[in-house]
C-alpha cells in the first residue's frame, strides 16, 4: 500500500470527511483491521482565508508548498490538496516536491466522463466558480463544458460556504437555496452538478434532488484509495 499525503484543514470540517472516506475505502477493499497509510498536514485555515481575501495567492501557495514538502518528508508517495479552491496554487505545491499530485479536477472529470456527462454545473467558492484554474482544466484538458450560476446565486453559495459550512453550521434554509440553484443549473442545460467545494457535501446530498450530484470530496478520496492500492 502506498502512503497518501493529504493537505488538510481547508476547512478541517471537510478534512474529517476525507479522513473517514479514505480509511473506509481502504477497509472496504482490504477488510479486517486495514486502514490507510496517510500523512496529514493540516494548516491553520484562518491564515489561508486571510490570504484568499487579500488575493495573495503567491503566499498561500508558499504555505501549501511547505505542507507538500512535509508530507513528502513523512513518506507520502503522492499527495492530495483537500480543497477545490486551493487547487489555484496546485502547480506551486507540486513544483516543490518530487511526488505527484492527484488533482481533484482530474479525478472528478474521470468520473464525469465515465458516466457520459458532457455539460456540468459547478458550485463552489466564488474563486472556483469565476476563475479558470478549475473550470479551464475541466474544459481544456477533459472537454467538459462547465456552467456556473448567476452572480446573485454565486454570492449566496460563497457566503454559505464561509459563514456557515466552514464554521460547522448547517441550515435548512441554505440547503433549500442550494437545491434551487442546482435546479436552475439543470434547467439551463447541465446534465449534473459538481459540488465543487469540499464543504458543500456537508449540506447537500443526492437525497435532496433528482439531479445527479458529484461530490468532489468522495470522488477525490476514492481516487486516492485506488491509487494507494494500485
Amino acid at each position: 500500500m502506498k502512503t497518501i499525503g493529504l493537505l488538510g484543514g481547508m476547512s478541517w470540517e471537510s478534512t474529517v470527511s476525507y479522513y473517514r472516506a479514505i480509511n473506509s475505502g481502504i477497509k472496504d477493499q482490504l477488510g479486517g483491521f486495514h486502514s490507510a497509510k496517510l500523512a496529514l498536514y493540516s494548516v491553520d485555515f484562518a491564515e489561508i482565508e486571510t490570504l484568499q481575501s487579500r488575493g495573495d495567492w503567491q503566499q498561500a501557495g508558499v504555505i501549501l508548498a511547505q505542507a507538500a514538502q512535509a508530507v513528502e518528508a513523512a513518506g507520502a508517495d503522492f499527495f492530495l490538496i483537500g480543497t477545490n479552491t486551493m487547487h489555484k496554487v496546485a502547480a506551486q505545491a507540486e513544483a516543490a516536491v518530487s511526488i505527484p499530485l492527484l488533482h481533484i479536477a482530474d479525478a472528478t472529470a474521470a468520473q464525469l466522463k465515465a458516466d457520459g456527462v458532457e455539460r456540468v454545473g459547478l458550485l463552489g467558492t466564488r474563486f472556483t466558480m469565476q476563475q479558470d484554474f478549475y473550470k479551464g482544466r475541466l474544459t481544456d484538458k477533459h472537454g467538459i463544458r462547465v456552467l456556473v450560476p448567476d452572480e446573485n446565486a454565486q454570492d449566496v453559495i460563497h457566503r454559505v460556504i464561509y459563514e456557515e459550512l466552514c464554521q460547522g453550521k448547517i441550515s435548512d434554509s441554505s440547503r433549500q437555496a442550494y437545491v434551487k440553484i442546482i435546479e436552475d443549473l439543470s434547467a439551463g442545460g447541465a446534465q449534473a452538478v459538481i459540488l465543487g467545494c469540499t464543504e458543500i457535501a456537508l449540506l447537500v446530498s443526492q437525497s435532496d434532488t433528482a439531479i445527479p450530484l458529484y461530490d468532489t470530496t468522495a470522488i477525490h478520496a476514492t481516487a486516492a484509495v485506488k491509487l494507494a492500492l494500485a
